[in-house]
Formats: structure tokens, sequence, C-alpha cells
């Protein structure tokens, strides 16, 4: 009798697992100047009135139901996830405020007030680049993401103003888009490490990882920096079985980034440098994307001053042909729409996404669908492609 209900309770624990709802949870991130409570107060009412409005938009639109709406018991969850990492960088802007004051009396009142304000609105855009600032909050962000996934849910990041940076760093360090024997086949260690490795195969890994276990690094100057010791690398590579699934983003928790007002491409120029390293990094993080089926959208107002392009819209083989990147049974895909009418001057245009929900929404479902349907419809395909794009360079970050 015990056996029996021992077997009954597996299968009903197992029944519960396939058909408990799986959700979509929507993880807000805030951009810059946010580190007063008014601000905060400000950022957290905002996303509390958009996300209903951006869920409704979601579940109506078809070519998102076709992807991942289309399960019995798969739902957008009603509370929006919110990631604020804007109160970090307060001690640092106090000190800056601090010394703007000392200038104060030194300065003509106009230039001291634009000073305050460039410090104010810049100061953590360029604070969270650094690295020792950014990596403990892709921590934090990768623990929210974990956390949803451990709840059943998979995780859409929406990224706003500078928090376009975290969720660009987050996918570059987090994604586990890096085959080990590819890897140690490709940078400079001896042919003992490399049989070393091909003998001991591990799952796929990331950045983030191979800094953990004393691999490898990424240097401020943005160069992948590898140890030489083959018996160390060897030891440190076998911690890779441990590491890699504490460290990176779990298969299949990520569903997708949006972008929104997006600096981003202001302030990664370097990107556009085909000697920049991490550039070769960034081909594999697109090559899982696409192939993991995520989705990579930016949605930028025209009027928005720092609401920048991520890249030019292109089709998978496209992208194939420029970057000599194979996709393998593509899913996934990346488009902008930078060209949202938002009604609004362009002194308010960047603060004013939450404001304008119904238009923001629909730009980012109009993105949405019209990037699956670039690279999954062959007569929209067509269709774009008639109308005479030109061909410029096409960069991914």
């Amino acid at each position: 009798m015990k056996k029996f209900l021992l077997i009954f309770a597996a299968f009903a624990l197992i029944q519960s697992i396939c058909f408990a709802d799986t959700g979509l949870s929507f993880v807000y991130l805030n951009g810059s100047n946010n580190n007063t409570q008014k601000s905060k107060d400000w950022y957290h009412n905002g996303i509390k009135k958009l996300h209903p409005v951006m869920k409704k938009k979601f579940e109506k639109n078809k070519d998102i139901k076709k992807v991942f709406l289309d399960r019995p018991h798969y739902k957008i969850n009603e509370e929006p996830v919110i990631f604020f990492w804007g109160d970090k960088s307060r001690r640092d802007l106090d000190f800056v405020h601090n010394q703007l004051d000392i200038s104060k009396a030194l300065s003509p009142t106009m230039a001291y007030e634009v000073r305050s304000l460039l410090a104010s609105y810049l100061h953590d855009a360029i604070w969270v680049q650094k690295q020792h600032n950014m990596l403990p909050i892709l921590d934090d962000l990768n623990e929210t993401v974990k956390n949803e996934y451990q709840k059943g849910n998979k995780s859409v990041l929406f990224g706003y103003s500078a928090g376009t940076f975290v969720t660009y760093e987050y996918m570059f360090n987090k994604l586990p888009y890096i085959n080990l024997e590819h890897l140690f086949n490709t940078i400079d260690v001896s042919e003992d490490v490399r049989d070393f490795v091909k003998a001991n195969p591990l799952a796929d890994t990331c950045i983030s990882a191979l800094s953990k276990a004393d691999i490898g690094y990424v240097s401020q100057s943005g160069h992948l920096i590898f140890r030489k010791e083959d018996k160390l690398l060897e030891q440190n590579y076998m911690k890779l079985e441990d590491i890699t699934p504490q460290v990176c983003t779990p298969d299949n928790s990520l569903a997708g980034v949006v972008n929104y007002a997006s600096p981003l491409v202001l302030f990664y120029s370097d990107i556009a440098d085909p000697e920049y390293e991490p550039n070769y990094y960034n081909k594999l993080m697109l090559k899982y994307i696409i192939e993991k089926g995520l989705f990579f959208i930016t949605v930028n107002y025209r009027e928005d001053p720092l609401g920048f392009p991520s890249n030019r819209n292109l089709t998978i083989d496209e992208m194939e042909k420029i970057l000599d990147v194979e996709m393998n049974n593509p899913k996934g895909f990346v488009y902008d729409n930078s060209s949202v009418w938002s009604k609004r001057s362009f002194m308010f245009a960047h603060t004013s996404y939450w404001n304008t929900r119904k238009t923001f929404s629909k730009a980012v479902v109009k993105a949405f669908s019209n990037g699956y349907k670039l690279q999954y419809d062959k007569a929209f395909q067509q269709k774009v492609l008639k109308s005479g794009r030109k061909k410029i360079k096409f960069e991914m970050i």
C-alpha cells in the first residue's frame, strides 16, 4: 500500500508540473537619474501603469500568440517584475554633487546649472559601464531571472535608457553561447590543453563562468585574457561543471529583450571596430539568440534625442553572409523600430514612454510582429526586399 501511495504521489507531481501554468514575466529595468525617492516612485508608478497595457497588446497580437502564447497554460503574469538598480550609484553621485557645490561660487550661474544637469543625467550611464559597478548588477539580475524560472516563468527584459546597457551586458556575459571545445581550439593554448578539453566535454558556458573559474576575463580594454599555465587551466576548466549553472542564464529562462529609449550605440560605439575582440563573441551571442528562439527588439521615439537605432533590419541570410556565421534551425530574431512618433516635444520624449503607454506598447508589438515576419514569413520578406533597402554594414549589439 505504501509503495502504491508513493507511485501515486509521484504521478500526481508529474501531472502538476505538466499542467501548471507557464508564465512570462516582464522584468523592467530602470535608466539613469533614478537616485532619489521621488524619481524611484516616478519610475515604479510609470511601470505599473505601463505593464497592463503592454500585457494586453502582447496577448492580442496573432504573431506573438503563434510564437509563445499558443500553449494552453502559457500566460503573461499580471504583476510586473521591477529590477531597480538606480540607487546603487547614489554614494558616487553625491560625491559629484559635493564637488559641484565647490564650483558654484566660482562659475557663472548658467554654466553651473548646465554642469549640474549633465551630472544628474549622464553620471549613472557612465557609472554603470564600469566593470566593477556593472558585474554585481548582472549577478543580481541573473538571480531575478533564475528565481522567475524556478517559479515556471520565462523572462522578457525591458531595458529603459541606460538600462539597455545592463540588458546588453547581461546577454553578453550570462548567456551560455560559448562552446568550450570550439573556444579552446580558437584561443592561444597548448595542444595538451586542447586534448584535455576534448577528452572532458562540458556543457556550453558563458563569459561570467570563464571569469569565475579563473580561466579568463574581460579586461578594461575590452580584450578577453586567458590563463597560460596548462595544469591550472585544466583544473579550472573542470570547475565549470559546477560554476556554469550557478552564474549563467539557464537555457529556456529568457524569452527575449526589449530595449527602448536606447542610447546603447552612443556609449558602445567601439563595436563598429572590426578589430574589437568582443565582436567575435557578439557574433556567437547573435547565433545563440537566433538559434534558441529569443528576440531582441529596440524601440525608440523619433523625437527622443537619446534614442539611437541599434542595427539595420536584415534577414538571417544577410546576417550569415555579412557576419560569416551559420545559423542552424533559426527560430529567433533581432529587430529595430526607431521610427515611432510619440507626438511629444524632443525635450520630453525620452521620459514619455509610459505616459504614452498605448503608443509605446503598440510599437513594441509591431516590432515583434514585423521582426518575426521578416525572418519567417516569405511573402512579407519579399515585400520588404522589393522596397529597395540599401545595404549597409550590420553591427550587432
